[in-house]
């Protein structure tokens, strides 16, 4: 592949936006043509963020100069527009989750494979500079040996904000599906592959009422539980506790510790592609039976700050340097296991054995540019 690569757009929503506007400061990529069921909304995104053409779906996965097809569609059908751009020729990058069953995704995969394509899956989060300086601080040992890990995501849920929500608390979303991809993918990423997992999970509600936008006072079913507590134990020995819910009125986002035999570290929130970075030492003794305040060491963040779209770049750059890229496909469906499993667990009350594993995440150097071009 010589740059800049052509890509094409399925599925011009809210998120579209984010993407788009990184993707037009890479010189490796050009977003050439933008489709969507609406060609209306598809046209205006096009005219908005200086992209030639637009139309349907059919339009992006014929043309000729896309290379790479985006899928922003919605999750129900990620795997039917992943499987019809591949069939068309196209390497994909799509929103997550990568699908929402096992046998589906694992033959998208194969079909990939079979084409010598590659399929790349949100969240690229974790290519951030946030995430991965401390990625490498914790292989460099400043907290030793990782032992176990704490995230959390709870909130009100996003019934009080998001114009059309009902998606979000149907079969294949709730908070597992909707934003376990963010953790679990950091977890795996420092971690490796998952051995096995235990949760449990309740809802609040059985229905609940859109606050804003046109729908609002639209009562909608919740279909899938809203609060889930997951255990994952990982092949390596670490474990780590997540918690992930819609119900609560306490709003904390993006806590994410990883404990080791030396000391603990705070990562950035996994939704995000920068934060915070600090850690404490493990006290070896007590003189004087005043425990007092630990100190918390920062860590300085390195490298080029971008957002979404940069799991792409490097997908590209990867095909061009015959490389693995990071946030492949088999990591995305190794995180879709994992939580199906949590999923079963919930239902059966037991531990459930995840099938899948995936190969060590690469770690994305100090010096990756994104505004440099390569191609």
């Amino acid at each position: 592949m010589t740059g800049p690569v052509g890509v094409g757009f399925v599925g011009v929503g809210v998120i579209s936006d984010t993407y788009l506007e990184n993707l037009g400061s890479f010189p490796d990529v050009r977003v050439v043509i933008l489709g969507d069921l609406d060609v209306d909304r598809a046209k205006a995104q096009a005219e908005k963020h200086g992209v030639a053409e637009w139309g349907t779906t059919d339009d992006v996965l014929a043309h000729p100069d896309v290379d790479v097809v985006v899928n922003l569609t919605i999750p129900a059908v990620h795997v039917e527009i992943s499987s019809r751009a591949i069939a068309a020729g196209k390497h994909v990058w799509t929103e997550k989750p990568l699908g929402l069953d096992r046998e589906s995704t694992a033959e998208l995969l194969r079909q990939a494979d079979a084409a010598g394509l590659r399929i790349g899956s949100a969240p690229d989060t974790l290519l951030g500079p946030g995430f991965q300086t401390a990625k490498r601080a914790i292989q460099s040992g400043v907290v030793g040996e990782p032992m176990f890990a704490s995230t959390t995501f709870q909130t009100v849920g996003p019934d009080l904000w998001h114009p059309s929500p009902a998606f979000l608390f149907a079969q294949g979303a709730g908070p597992l599906l909707d934003m376990g991809p963010y953790y679990f993918s950091g977890l795996v990423s420092l971690f490796g592959s998952v051995d096995r997992v235990a949760a449990v999970g309740r809802k609040k509600l059985e229905e609940r009422t859109i606050q804003a936008g046109p729908n609002a006072g639209t009562v909608f079913p919740v279909e899938v539980p809203t609060t889930m507590q997951v255990i994952t134990a990982f092949e390596a020995g670490q474990q780590a506790a997540s918690l992930l819910s819609f119900d609560s009125a306490l709003e904390r986002h993006g806590v994410f510790e990883v404990h080791g035999t030396e000391g603990s570290i705070v990562l950035p929130d996994p939704n995000q592609f920068e934060g915070r970075i600090a850690y404490v030492k493990a006290r070896k003794s007590i003189s004087d039976g005043n425990w007092g305040e630990q100190e918390w060491i920062e860590i300085e963040q390195e490298g080029k700050l971008t957002g979404r779209g940069l799991g792409l770049l490097d997908m590209v750059r990867a095909i061009a340097e015959d490389r693995p890229h990071v946030a492949t496909g088999e990591l995305g469906y190794h995180v879709l296991d994992v939580m199906l499993s949590a999923q079963e667990s919930a239902a059966s009350g037991e531990f459930v054995k995840v099938a899948s594993t995936v190969a060590p995440v690469p770690t994305v150097p100090v010096d990756f540019d994104p505004f440099a071009a390569t191609l």
